[in-house]
């Protein structure tokens, strides 16, 4: 998994908005981030079925380790009771001979090349019985050596695996509890608001501060109410203490055309508007950084409710203020 490079290095200025194409390729890839993100937990279920299937690899190939070790010890043992047998054979055969080389009668010599004879083939018995035990000891030496060097691959890839998901599990885990934890700072700086025009939620790993426009603007205007604005600077001082939580502004209109005049023309013009206005109150906190925010304009074209309803129309006439911490750690790990 390749290391994704973080979305805001493309963000606009302090005083400026991104056209429709900049801002749809920064979504684009702070989506593809965040899927990511996300993904990292399926990742993490999947780690879990490895390392078990890891783990019954293993006790697979030590318990053909113990049959192999087994089997040598058998075969060593077979080997040491032939080669004995071979031994008191070849003393037999010896002794034969030297009983051959004495006699004098044909009737004896006859029986002793009988008995030699015979002595002979279970020498060569015993001497085939020996190579085979010796070829499969042989081969078992070799099998056990390749399990052993089987297990212990699959240990320390066990190892492996089972490292990369502790560090995996504890990264999410405490992503998990930081978001959590910051998306109760943003309510309790933002508790007078919420309810009243002002939602906060958590969705693929960020938090929305979504703000209807009755709480910031009038109809058609982007001047940010005195009430709006309260709401704006209590969010900034919790996005100031909080340096790595990355900001996007933006502004969502109806789907009734703008009939206004002067410096607006359409819907996309008074969203943009809407998303600057609201990202200059919050760059009144000198302590956030000017390139942790992007301010764009979604016009008509992303409803919380598609029908044309008045109420629907209300509901999608909005702003969000969408905050994303920081996952670089996490994608580094998931790109190793």
């Amino acid at each position: 998994m390749r290391k994704i490079i973080y979305f805001l290095a493309l963000a606009v200025g302090l005083t400026a908005c991104v056209s429709k194409k900049q801002y749809n390729d920064i979504l684009g890839s702070r989506n593809q981030y965040y899927d990511e993100a996300q993904n990292a937990k399926r990742e993490l279920a999947d780690k879990n079925v490895k390392n078990r299937e890891l783990d019954s690899e293993n006790a697979r190939l030590k318990s053909d380790v113990e049959r192999l070790s087994a089997d040598t010890l058998n075969y060593s043992r077979k080997i040491y009771a032939l080669s004995s047998d071979i031994a008191q054979l070849n003393d037999l055969n010896t002794e034969l001979r030297d009983k051959l080389g004495k006699s004098k009668s044909e009737e004896e010599v006859k029986l002793l090349l009988a008995d030699l004879q015979g002595i002979k083939e279970k020498l060569q018995a015993k001497e085939d019985e020996l190579n085979a035990a010796e070829k499969q000891l042989q081969q078992s030496r070799v099998s056990l050596s390749e399990k052993q060097k089987d297990i212990d691959k699959q240990q320390a890839e066990l190892a492996e695996q089972s490292q990369k998901l502790r560090e995996m599990t504890n990264i999410l885990n405490r992503k998990d509890s930081l978001l959590k934890e910051f998306k109760n700072k943003v309510s309790q700086a933002l508790v007078g608001f919420e309810g009243n025009g002002l939602a906060v939620t958590t969705k693929n790993g960020k938090v929305y501060v979504s703000l209807d426009e009755q709480l910031l603007f009038k109809s058609g205007k982007w001047d940010i109410d005195p009430k709006g604005v309260s709401a704006i600077e209590k969010l900034s001082k919790v996005l100031a203490e909080n340096p790595d939580i990355q900001i996007v502004v933006e502004g969502h209109t109806d789907d009734v055309p703008y009939n206004g005049s002067g410096q607006i023309t359409d819907n996309w013009d008074l969203s943009t508007k809407r998303a600057t206005a609201i990202t200059r109150i919050l760059l009144k906190n000198k302590e956030i950084k000017p390139v942790r925010i992007t301010a764009a304009g979604r016009s008509e074209f992303l409803p919380l409710d598609p029908a044309k309803t008045p109420e629907a129309r209300q509901k999608n006439r909005r702003s969000e203020i969408i905050l994303s911490p920081n996952l670089d750690e996490l994608m580094e790990l998931l790109s190793k």
